[in-house]
């Protein structure tokens, strides 16, 4: 099955299961959980939140796989690049992209969506893990942007 027709169907079942649910940690759960579920080379799948007690700072939140890093600051790494930018990062080398942050060193590419509320504030960052190189491309990224804008900007 072509990567579209995947995501097509996991953003209805993501959009059915948080249809009318407006708790951020259970849509997390719901949103990292299908994903996970959707794509065999997805290797982690979850949120670093916003930790409202530091600034500049994520606290992992609700995620599919390995142990994830606990916290990440916004200077820190792919997550970090995508809070201080406000923009998805796209990484086919970890190992390339400077400072990143081996939280598994099984992961080999990535990509890192930020994640707004309604008011256009930052929540958190949706990071996608795979073990192989270049799993990641504009398609990802236009679909999960897409995904991540539907469940949390309502």
């Amino acid at each position: 099955m072509k990567k579209e027709s995947i995501y097509a169907q996991v953003e209805a079942e993501i959009l059915s299961v948080t249809d009318g649910e407006y708790n951020i940690i259970a849509n997390m759960a719901s949103v990292s959980c299908l994903l996970n579920l959707a794509f065999e080379d997805y290797f982690w799948v979850g949120f670093y939140i916003v930790d409202p007690e530091k600034e500049n700072e994520l606290v992992i939140g609700p995620y599919q796989g390995t142990l994830g890093c606990l916290r990440i600051s916004f200077d820190r790494g792919v997550c970090g690049a995508a809070a201080k930018t406000g923009k998805t990062q796209i990484v086919e080398d970890v190992n390339a992209f400077p400072d990143h942050i081996a939280c598994d060193s099984q992961t080999n590419s990535e990509i890192v969506v930020p994640v707004f509320n309604k008011k256009g504030e930052l929540i958190a960052v949706l990071d996608v893990d795979s073990t192989k190189l270049s799993t990641f491309d504009e398609t990802d990224k236009l679909w999960l942007e897409k995904i991540i804008n539907k469940v949390f900007k309502k």
